[in-house]
């Protein structure tokens, strides 16, 4: 199974999206910094989860979803999560 997330940033007003084989592990590797993107902005938390059966799938929806940022279709996603 693979995993489509957005993280939120703990201390600044900052998404993330991203997908992956193993959620928990991922996680930890942004959270120690260990991802060039997003150690700048740690902590994180999990704001969204979607699961799909295989890695095409998933990444064909990160990509979605990347697609969106910043718009009103993003903003819906956040919201439709609870994080906002």
């Amino acid at each position: 199974m693979y995993t489509v997330y957005i993280l939120k940033s703990k201390v600044k007003e900052r998404y993330y999206i991203g997908s992956t084989g193993n959620l928990d592990d991922r996680i930890v590797r942004h959270n120690q910094g260990r991802n060039k993107s997003t150690k700048a902005h740690r902590p994180w938390n999990v704001a969204l989860t979607e699961n799909y059966k295989t890695k095409k799938e998933a990444l064909k929806r990160e990509r979605k979803i990347k697609s969106y940022k910043g718009g009103e279709a993003f903003k819906k996603i956040i919201q439709n999560a609870g994080v906002v």
